[in-house]
Protein backbone atom coordinates (compact mmCIF):
# COMPACT_ATOMS: atom_id res chain seq x y z
CA UNK A 1 0.00 0.00 0.00
CA UNK A 2 1.59 3.36 -0.67
CA UNK A 3 2.09 6.23 1.71
CA UNK A 4 -0.07 8.73 0.29
CA UNK A 5 -3.11 6.53 -0.72
CA UNK A 6 -6.49 7.26 1.40
CA UNK A 7 -7.47 4.09 3.09
CA UNK A 8 -11.16 3.52 2.24
CA UNK A 9 -13.59 2.59 5.58
CA UNK A 10 -15.25 -0.16 5.12
CA UNK A 11 -18.37 -2.05 6.53
CA UNK A 12 -16.61 -4.96 8.55
CA UNK A 13 -18.79 -7.46 10.16
CA UNK A 14 -17.75 -6.20 13.70
CA UNK A 15 -18.82 -2.89 13.66
CA UNK A 16 -22.25 -3.94 12.06
CA UNK A 17 -22.50 -5.89 15.39
CA UNK A 18 -22.06 -3.01 17.44
CA UNK A 19 -24.30 -1.12 14.93
CA UNK A 20 -27.24 -3.21 15.48
CA UNK A 21 -26.25 -3.70 19.40
CA UNK A 22 -26.82 -0.31 19.82
CA UNK A 23 -29.80 0.35 17.79
CA UNK A 24 -31.51 -2.67 20.16
CA UNK A 25 -30.14 -1.00 23.05
CA UNK A 26 -31.80 2.31 22.38
CA UNK A 27 -35.19 0.58 21.94
CA UNK A 28 -34.74 -1.54 25.03
CA UNK A 29 -34.15 2.13 26.65
CA UNK A 30 -37.26 3.75 25.03
CA UNK A 31 -39.66 1.01 25.72
CA UNK A 32 -38.58 0.87 29.19
CA UNK A 33 -39.11 4.83 29.51
CA UNK A 34 -42.38 4.40 27.64
CA UNK A 35 -43.91 1.48 29.74
CA UNK A 36 -42.91 3.70 32.98
CA UNK A 37 -44.64 6.47 31.93
CA UNK A 38 -47.73 4.51 31.11
CA UNK A 39 -47.66 2.48 34.52
CA UNK A 40 -46.76 5.55 36.50
CA UNK A 41 -49.73 7.55 35.01
CA UNK A 42 -52.40 4.11 35.66
CA UNK A 43 -51.04 3.97 39.22
CA UNK A 44 -51.92 7.73 39.97
CA UNK A 45 -55.01 7.86 38.19
CA UNK A 46 -58.18 7.84 40.53
CA UNK A 47 -61.68 8.48 40.02
CA UNK A 48 -63.41 11.24 40.95
CA UNK A 49 -67.03 10.57 41.95
CA UNK A 50 -69.87 12.76 43.12
CA UNK A 51 -71.70 11.36 46.40
CA UNK A 52 -74.19 10.17 44.01
CA UNK A 53 -72.11 8.59 41.81
CA UNK A 54 -70.39 6.81 44.46
CA UNK A 55 -73.57 5.54 46.29
CA UNK A 56 -74.75 4.29 42.62
CA UNK A 57 -71.86 2.50 41.75
CA UNK A 58 -71.50 0.69 45.42
CA UNK A 59 -69.70 -2.30 45.86
CA UNK A 60 -68.53 -2.10 42.15
CA UNK A 61 -65.85 0.77 43.75
CA UNK A 62 -65.66 -0.95 46.98
CA UNK A 63 -62.15 -1.23 48.21
CA UNK A 64 -60.72 0.66 45.34
CA UNK A 65 -58.54 4.18 46.09
CA UNK A 66 -61.13 6.91 44.91
CA UNK A 67 -61.37 10.69 45.19
CA UNK A 68 -64.81 12.20 46.18
CA UNK A 69 -66.15 15.47 46.97
CA UNK A 70 -68.98 16.99 49.06
CA UNK A 71 -70.66 19.37 50.85
CA UNK A 72 -69.93 18.79 54.70
CA UNK A 73 -72.83 18.57 57.18
CA UNK A 74 -71.71 20.72 59.93
CA UNK A 75 -73.83 18.90 62.77
CA UNK A 76 -72.63 15.64 61.98
CA UNK A 77 -69.01 16.49 62.93
CA UNK A 78 -67.53 14.47 65.81
CA UNK A 79 -64.10 13.69 66.62
CA UNK A 80 -62.33 11.96 69.51
CA UNK A 81 -58.97 13.83 70.04
CA UNK A 82 -57.86 10.70 72.18
CA UNK A 83 -57.96 8.50 69.13
CA UNK A 84 -57.81 11.10 66.62
CA UNK A 85 -60.77 9.81 64.71
CA UNK A 86 -63.13 12.23 62.61
CA UNK A 87 -66.18 11.36 61.27
CA UNK A 88 -68.65 13.59 59.19
CA UNK A 89 -71.45 13.65 56.66
CA UNK A 90 -71.13 14.84 53.14
CA UNK A 91 -74.35 15.68 50.50
CA UNK A 92 -74.07 15.24 47.46
CA UNK A 93 -72.88 18.55 44.82
CA UNK A 94 -72.40 18.59 41.45
CA UNK A 95 -69.28 17.76 39.78
CA UNK A 96 -69.80 19.73 36.65
CA UNK A 97 -68.46 23.89 37.04
CA UNK A 98 -71.08 25.08 34.44
CA UNK A 99 -73.95 23.25 36.75
CA UNK A 100 -72.23 24.94 39.64
CA UNK A 101 -72.37 28.03 37.93
CA UNK A 102 -75.59 27.74 37.06
CA UNK A 103 -76.89 27.33 41.03
CA UNK A 104 -75.64 30.39 41.80
CA UNK A 105 -71.71 29.29 42.47
CA UNK A 106 -69.73 26.80 44.47
CA UNK A 107 -71.31 28.62 48.33
CA UNK A 108 -74.69 28.25 46.90
CA UNK A 109 -74.37 24.94 46.07
CA UNK A 110 -72.64 23.70 48.98
CA UNK A 111 -75.40 26.05 51.30
CA UNK A 112 -78.05 24.20 49.46
CA UNK A 113 -76.83 20.90 49.35
CA UNK A 114 -76.13 20.88 53.20
CA UNK A 115 -80.09 21.73 53.86
CA UNK A 116 -81.56 19.34 51.60
CA UNK A 117 -82.12 16.50 53.58
CA UNK A 118 -83.13 14.56 50.48
CA UNK A 119 -79.53 15.20 48.83
CA UNK A 120 -77.65 11.73 48.63
CA UNK A 121 -74.92 11.94 51.57
CA UNK A 122 -72.16 9.72 52.55
CA UNK A 123 -70.57 8.91 56.23
CA UNK A 124 -66.58 9.45 55.89
CA UNK A 125 -64.59 8.29 58.49
CA UNK A 126 -61.01 10.11 58.53
CA UNK A 127 -58.05 9.15 61.15
CA UNK A 128 -56.08 12.20 61.73
CA UNK A 129 -56.17 16.00 63.30
CA UNK A 130 -59.20 17.93 62.84
CA UNK A 131 -58.71 20.34 60.37
CA UNK A 132 -59.10 23.85 60.81
CA UNK A 133 -61.39 24.09 57.93
CA UNK A 134 -63.63 21.61 58.50
CA UNK A 135 -67.05 22.87 59.03
CA UNK A 136 -70.55 23.27 57.84
CA UNK A 137 -70.50 23.81 54.03
CA UNK A 138 -67.32 23.54 53.75
CA UNK A 139 -66.50 21.66 49.99
CA UNK A 140 -64.47 18.33 51.19
CA UNK A 141 -62.15 16.66 48.33
CA UNK A 142 -61.37 13.15 49.91
CA UNK A 143 -59.46 10.62 48.90
CA UNK A 144 -59.56 6.84 50.21
CA UNK A 145 -61.72 3.47 50.23
CA UNK A 146 -65.42 2.65 49.78
CA UNK A 147 -66.31 0.08 52.67
CA UNK A 148 -68.53 -3.03 52.49
CA UNK A 149 -70.58 -1.19 55.33
CA UNK A 150 -70.97 2.14 52.57
CA UNK A 151 -68.94 4.19 54.94
CA UNK A 152 -65.56 6.26 52.89
CA UNK A 153 -62.65 5.79 55.01
CA UNK A 154 -60.64 8.81 53.96
CA UNK A 155 -56.88 8.79 53.88
CA UNK A 156 -56.37 12.30 52.55
CA UNK A 157 -58.88 15.20 53.17
CA UNK A 158 -58.80 18.25 51.50
CA UNK A 159 -61.24 20.92 52.29
CA UNK A 160 -62.45 24.40 50.35
CA UNK A 161 -64.31 26.89 52.57
CA UNK A 162 -65.61 29.40 49.48
CA UNK A 163 -66.76 32.02 52.27
CA UNK A 164 -62.98 32.37 53.03
CA UNK A 165 -62.19 33.21 49.46
CA UNK A 166 -64.96 35.26 48.69
CA UNK A 167 -63.26 38.62 47.12
CA UNK A 168 -64.09 41.71 49.97
CA UNK A 169 -62.89 45.23 50.38
CA UNK A 170 -61.56 45.90 53.61
CA UNK A 171 -63.13 49.05 55.70
CA UNK A 172 -60.35 51.13 55.64
CA UNK A 173 -59.69 50.27 51.68
CA UNK A 174 -63.40 51.93 51.15
CA UNK A 175 -62.73 54.69 53.08
CA UNK A 176 -59.93 56.21 52.08
CA UNK A 177 -60.37 57.76 48.94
Amino acid sequence: MEVGMAQSVTNTPASQVNRVKFLVGGLIILAVVIWLIISSTQASAQYFLTVEELNAKGSEVAGRSLRVSGAVIGDTIQYDPQTLTLTFQVAHVPGDNKEIEAQGGLAEVLHTAVVDSNRPRLNVVYNGVKPDLLRNEAQAIMTGQLGEDGVFHADELLLKCPTKYEEAVPEQVEGSS
